[in-house]
């Protein structure tokens, strides 16, 4: 069967090591909008973009240096009909060195042409992948998402984050 998961590649000329911790470090390449420890096993984190996009994720394995996978357990689209839909999808995130170079290969297992979300999702997980996490490999800053202000009191209450 084919695999029609949304994947993306990309080539730096940095180690596994470095490429391992700049993807645990997803403040610094997807959103600066992150709650909670990103580079945890067992830990759960959540991920907002304005009102538009609520996400609750699990480190849920963990191959130092060479793999990681993170578990959607709860997420909120507001600009489709099934606003679930990422709901237990996975990101993964392969590591490997060839001929100098360190091959990371992400694949976000679920997210499928025939969702409703797939155009939208992938130009954005291309942005971030191809262009803030490999600069935030090779250089040492990414281009996340900045701080956009607090959500309101509903969704705090809703999705159980601390209210600041």
């Amino acid at each position: 069967m084919e695999n029609n998961n949304y994947t993306t590649t990309i080539t730096v000329s940095k180690g596994a090591t470095t490429a391992f911790s700049a993807i645990k470090n997803f403040r610094a390449w997807w959103s600066e909008e992150i709650e909670g420890n990103t580079d945890q096993l067992g830990e759960t984190f959540f991920y907002h973009y304005k009102n538009i996009h609520l996400c609750k994720l699990k480190l849920i394995e963990t191959v130092p240096n060479k793999k990681l996978v993170y578990l959607v357990i709860d997420n909120e689209f507001n600009f489709v009909k099934d606003k679930t839909e990422w709901v237990n999808t996975k990101l993964v995130f392969d590591i490997s060195e060839e001929n100098g170079q360190t091959k990371v290969t992400f694949i976000h297992d679920g997210l499928t042409p025939e969702g409703e979300c797939y155009e939208v999702c992938n130009d954005a997980w291309t942005g971030y992948i191809q262009g803030s996490l490999k600069k935030l490999i090779e250089t040492g800053v990414g281009k996340p998402n900045g701080k956009e202000g607090g959500l309101n009191a509903e969704l705090v209450e809703k999705w159980g984050l601390p209210d600041k």
